[in-house]
């Protein structure tokens, strides 16, 4: 029992609240409230979260089918349980709260009449249903949640399977189309399937709540009924017109909260190197800058909620009066005995909620909106990461990397950085790669990896099992140490034996060490230097043993006899490399080397002889 009067039972998403209220000179009224996530409104009074955007027919129909999909999928049979569960428990809750109507009713009259036997007796029936609404609330509650989990749970495990579809992922943020699409993901997923059971189960209560309260308000006054329906639509009506405002403002919301803690992020994964280079003042403006601009957006959208909660609220107090104005003339005549009054304000707020949903969930719906727009945007940029062509074709060779006619360019201004490079590199050549800038050997090592787009030509190579790559800065997630070595799926194959001796091979002895056994899970980026990572991915290498490697600048990380012994292991394990560096040494550790001049033009030029083809069998192109 609250401080005002109120007792409360809870049922989860859809809570249902039963109000017991005393109104001044003995006037009583219950009512239902439901509660979204736990936030607490009662019918009339506005909702206390906030959203955005309009979904075109488009998204509704995108919208439709992950429903049915959902239904439908391999999880579909304990989603329709679930379902059958949450409408039995819809029916008895409206059928709970009739009957709690007509008991307050006697209840009141009972009081009114002095009459102490149908007092007791109306008493003992409302802890009866009090008691049946209760356990009816909390397994309501448990099968809601239930079946919103099973449902997030499907749809990340579909979001995730399709955006680490290789290149998706890459695609996605080359684009930077889709903003942040880890946060919709996580957090877009989890709004848009507990809302949207929510909103239905919302709709079905509000529908049962229509049809079961309607009969008892037209029994009490055929006036009251109509009021209630001009009342709502009249609401409704100015609520939309008051609120659209949010529909702009809010889209942009998820998007601005994200970016500002994205920029503290940074600023965590980066404090050594913002330690060293001392740029705190420089990233300290752009992370206030982020919030200047999650604050003014902000304060709009409560301005305009400022405008709305003006007209809700007082929406919401004339729920309380308006069946008094009409029902108590009636009582005066004695035309009604004095528990229909509080029987036709229950039934008239109740009414009255069910009609009103969209004046009391405005803005929580313009928010749903919005999350919908943003999973549909998701959706969309995933298709076309899925579906992009580009003019560079790569195809599967076993034996060698190729390329033909393969024209590079920069996908800023269209300058070219490679012109018809046309060569075929058979496995057994170790090649290197020199450039007088980096953004060609960037341009090369990416399109023969198929994740560069601004070019044409063709590029013959091995599978993925066949060539590696090693990126300059080495990747080393969070894991074990024999998950960091070996490929996935073959980490029970892999003797420990052959793990243990590679990486002494390359002088790690003391990662092994430091890493307390291969087993270990370790933040590698945090423990080792990277130096010592690379070295690490370079062992990977020679576990897997590939037909080629392709290097993009080893230099960068490892020193010069470290380099020497990264490709001499190599050469052991019969593993042929391209290597994009410098000349230093050159002619000692590889068999051919490609010089890029900065014009575009190419020049083939084998340290000794090797069975390595150019275009027409010259080992010079011609200048574009």
């Amino acid at each position: 029992m609250t401080a005002s009067g109120e007792l409360c039972i809870f049922a989860d998403s859809i809570s249902i609240r039963l109000i017991y209220r005393a109104f001044h000179h003995s006037t009583q009224s219950s009512c239902l409230a439901v509660s979204y996530h736990g936030r607490w409104w009662r019918p009339g009074l506005p909702a206390m979260t906030t959203f955005k955007i309009p979904i075109s027919r488009v998204t509704w129909r995108r919208f439709v089918r992950e429903v049915k999909l959902f239904v439908t999928s391999e999880v579909g049979g304990k989603a329709r349980f679930f379902i059958a569960v949450l409408m039995s428990l819809l029916l008895g809750i409206s059928a709970l709260n009739v009957v709690s109507s007509y008991v307050g009713r006697d209840f009141m009259t009972a009081i009114e009449s002095r009459d102490s036997n149908r007092f007791i007796l109306m008493a003992f029936a409302y802890v009866a249903v009090f008691a049946a609404l209760t356990v009816t609330a909390v397994i309501f509650r448990f099968a809601e949640d239930r079946l919103a989990l099973l449902w997030r749970d499907w749809m990340t495990r579909r979001l995730i399977d399709e955006y680490l579809e290789p290149p998706t992922y890459f695609r996605l943020g080359a684009t930077g189309e889709i903003p942040n699409p880890d946060q919709r993901i996580a957090e877009d997923v989890r709004s848009f399937t507990d809302t949207t059971l929510s909103y239905v189960l919302m709709l079905l209560n509000g529908s049962l709540t229509a049809v079961a309260f309607s009969g008892v308000l037209w029994s009490i006054s055929p006036l009251l009924f109509l009021v209630a329906l001009a009342y709502a639509s009249a609401g409704t009506l100015l609520t939309i017109y008051l609120g659209r405002p949010l529909i702009g403002l809010n889209y942009d919301q998820l998007d601005k909260e994200a970016n500002f803690r994205s920029s503290l992020i940074h600023v965590r994964d980066h404090t050594e190197s913002i330690a060293l280079v001392h740029r705190e003042r420089r990233l300290k403006t752009r992370v206030l800058q982020h919030l200047e601009q999650l604050v003014a957006n902000f304060q709009r959208i409560i301005a305009v909620q400022r405008n709305l909660g003006f007209f809700t609220t007082g929406y919401s107090w004339m729920i309380q009066i308006i069946p008094a104005l009409i029902v108590a003339p009636l009582f005066i005549r004695g035309e009604v005995e004095f528990g229909v009054i509080t029987q036709s304000a229950t039934a008239f707020a109740t009414l009255l909620g069910a009609f009103s949903l969209i004046v009391n969930h405005f803005q929580s719906i313009s928010s749903f909106a919005a999350v919908v727009a943003r999973l549909d945007g998701l959706w969309d940029g995933i298709q076309k990461a899925k579906t992009m062509t580009s003019p560079i074709s790569v195809r599967e060779s076993k034996g060698q990397v190729g390329y033909e006619n393969l024209t590079l360019r920069s996908p800023r201004d269209g300058r070219i950085l490679l012109h018809k490079l046309s060569i075929s590199i058979p496995v057994g050549t170790k090649t290197l790669i020199l450039a007088p800038s980096d953004t060609v050997k960037v341009a090369l090592f990416r399109a023969t990896a198929g994740i560069w787009q601004s070019g044409d030509g063709n590029i013959l190579r091995p599978g993925n099992d066949q060539l590696v790559f090693l990126p300059e800065r080495p990747y080393s997630p969070p894991c074990t140490l024999r998950e960091l070595l070996v490929h996935t799926g073959r980490e029970k194959a892999m003797a420990n034996s052959r793990i243990t001796d590679t990486l002494r091979l390359l002088g790690l002895e003391r990662v092994l060490a430091r890493a307390g056994g291969l087993d270990e899970l370790k933040s590698w980026s945090d423990i080792l230097s990277l130096a010592e990572q690379q070295l690490l991915a370079a062992a990977r290498v020679l576990l897997a043993v590939p037909q080629f490697v392709f290097l993009d600048r080893l230099s960068t990380t490892l020193e010069h006899e470290q380099v020497k012994l990264v490709l001499r292991r190599f050469s052991e394990h019969s593993i042929s490399y391209i290597a994009i560096g410098n000349s230093n040494g050159a002619g000692a550790d590889y068999d051919a080397i490609l010089e890029i001049a900065g014009d575009g033009s190419w020049r083939w030029k084998p340290t000794e002889p090797v069975a390595v083809v150019a275009e027409a069998g010259a080992s010079t192109a011609p200048l574009p």
